[in-house]
């Protein structure tokens, strides 16, 4: 069966988990059951658009809806037929896709990257660890600067509350090893400065306890964020 998906999402500042202050439409030709649309996008959002920093900062408004009209026919999806896991999959690369544009156009953004964490004692602990690395200021202002200062990284971890063992954990920026097992690696600064120029930045961390895994978007911190939201009033 041939179906679309499709999708938009409205977000610029004011963004953190629960996601805040966000408009996102997705709409689909899927023939699938009513019942099985919101907690299938609850799943959805809770791994993509509230894994969306971009300031810290949350509102009271914010909507996130799925509308499915079946006219692509055919047979209707039903709960945990292989149809509707596909479906689940699809409807997850939409509204990732989505967050990743929110992080890279938010305000004052010159460059945004992901945070993936593995080796957690869980998949919450793990998601945990991102957000704080993700909507640290430190974090955020230092890959703005180019710094490679991966330092800033393992503070955060250390503050996020996520068990780790520091003698087995692991820090990568954009492919670097810049610590590893209770220590700095011998990396050229020069490549980690390189490394955080470019628009889209990954790091990838393993805290070494457990097998748990979970991501966060977020973006640097510029003065023109400071700009936009000082110089009007509301």
């Amino acid at each position: 069966m041939t179906y679309t998906i499709g999708g938009t999402a409205k977000g610029a500042g004011m963004l953190h988990p629960d996601m805040a202050t966000l408009l996102a439409f997705i709409t689909t030709d899927a023939p699938i059951e009513p019942a099985l649309l919101q907690p299938l996008l609850s799943r959805v959002t809770d791994s993509t658009f509230n894994c969306v920093t971009v300031d810290g900062d949350t509102s009271t408004n914010d909507t996130c809806i799925l509308l499915a009209n079946g006219a692509a026919g055919g047979a209707t999806f039903a709960e945990g037929s292989s149809a509707a896991d596909a479906f689940e999959g699809a409807l997850l690369e939409v509204c990732d896709s989505l967050a990743e544009q929110l992080v890279a156009d938010a305000e004052g953004a010159t460059r945004h990257f992901r945070v993936a964490v593995d080796g957690a004692a869980d998949a919450d602990q793990a998601r945990i660890a991102a957000r704080v690395v993700a909507q640290s200021p430190l974090v955020k202002t230092a890959i703005h600067g180019g710094d490679p200062n991966w330092g800033r990284i393992v503070a955060a971890l250390g503050r996020s509350g996520a068990t780790f063992t520091l003698d087995r954990c692991r820090v990568a920026i954009g492919g670097l090893v810049v610590f590893d097992r209770g220590a700095p690696e011998p990396v050229d600064a020069e490549r980690i400065r390189v490394a955080l120029s470019h628009p889209r930045l990954d790091i990838v961390i393993d805290l070494g306890a457990g097998d748990g895994s979970g991501h966060a978007w977020g973006c640097d911190l510029s003065a023109d964020y400071v700009r936009i939201n000082a110089d009007y009033t509301t």
